[in-house]
């Protein structure tokens, strides 16, 4: 754990990056590639968050689905829609990423602000696998807050480019939890679930929809609602060169898009647990870039309000030198042209 820096608690694991084969869409390295970057950059204290276990799993997951994950006998919906060939480290790696959203949830309650340098597996149904979601972090850490706390209202604010249809469905009438989602509208999913408030933007939505559909309606929910704790899915496809997300923010965007979040709920003095979500962009590093980019956020506002000094925000070009060693072949921006699984 690195001691010098910012304090603030980035929960992650080298068991975050499980094995593919090459050339798969899914760009694994931004894991570990974000995390170092992280911690070499000081940005936040890198903490192993361990195992989740099966008792926190089967208060969303059905014990079959887990088990055939354990297995790798994936049920037929898994196997069109999850996307990931299976391989001992896929369980693995939910495993401790859903644990890293849970220890990220605990440490935002006692610090009011802490990162899982992974999660935002929103596409996980109680049953199966979609959209190379495993195990669904966000709904896990909830319900086992919930186990402890029954009465606590908790807040999902989704701004992946993707509707987060598993976390939707999940918690359709709990009144003590609420999902908003401001996505694509005519894109993965084709089958969407309805949550708490959707927002659906338009195929390539400019920054200037974005923001005048999002940040009012996001403000508006927050006071309605007064949560206890807000999960931030922070999803790094709505960036212009993402191939699936169909949406144009630049990297500045996204930027104020975060911090505009930042503001808001931490403004109002409400815990924020901050997670990845999705991203697939094209160019070598960037989406461990933005994911990281998230995370600063969090850090200058952690800064901003312990009159610390904000540090600067990394440079792509500095932090790929980093990771030179890595292959870049286990990246997005190296393999092959694919879809997004299958969802009907």
């Amino acid at each position: 754990m690195k001691t010098d820096g910012i304090d603030m608690l980035a929960f992650s694991s080298p068991h975050y990056v499980a094995d593919l084969p090459r050339g798969h869409v899914f760009p694994m390295r931004k894991f570990s590639w974000s995390a170092t970057w992280i911690d070499r950059c000081g940005l936040g204290c890198v903490v192993e968050p361990g195992r989740v276990s099966r008792e926190a799993l089967h208060r969303v997951h059905t014990p079959d689905y887990v088990r055939s994950i354990e297995t790798g006998e994936y049920n037929p919906l898994t196997a069109l829609r999850l996307g990931l060939p299976w391989h001992p480290t896929i369980h693995r790696r939910a495993m401790h990423a859903t644990m890293g959203t849970i220890a990220a949830a605990h440490a935002a309650l006692r610090d009011g602000i802490a990162c899982n340098l992974a999660g935002g597996t929103h596409h996980a149904f109680p049953d199966r696998g979609e959209g190379f979601c495993v195990f669904n972090d966000v709904a896990v850490a909830i319900r086992e807050l919930q186990s402890i706390e029954p009465w606590l209202q908790v807040m999902v604010i989704d701004l992946d480019a993707h509707q987060g249809n598993g976390t939707h469905a999940i918690f359709r009438g709990d009144a003590n939890v609420m999902t908003y989602s401001a996505h694509v509208g005519r894109n993965y999913p084709s089958r969407k679930e309805p949550g708490t408030l959707d927002i659906e933007l338009s195929r390539m939505a400019s920054t200037d929809e974005f923001f005048s559909r999002v940040e009012p309606t996001m403000i508006e929910s927050i006071e309605l609602f007064e949560p206890d704790l807000v999960f931030y899915i922070a999803g790094a496809d709505v960036h212009e060169d993402d191939r699936f997300g169909q949406m144009k923010l630049s990297s500045r965007a996204m930027r104020e898009r975060d911090r505009m979040v930042m503001r808001y709920v931490r403004g109002w003095g409400i815990p924020c647990a901050v997670v990845y979500g999705g991203g697939y962009n094209r160019q070598q590093g960037m989406t461990a870039w933005l994911h990281t980019q998230a995370v600063w956020c969090a850090a200058e506002r952690w800064c901003i309000e312990r009159g610390l000094t904000v540090p600067d925000l990394p440079d792509l070009t500095m932090l790929v030198q980093m990771t030179s060693d890595d292959d870049p072949a286990d990246d997005v921006e190296t393999a092959q042209p694919q879809a997004l699984p299958a969802t009907a």
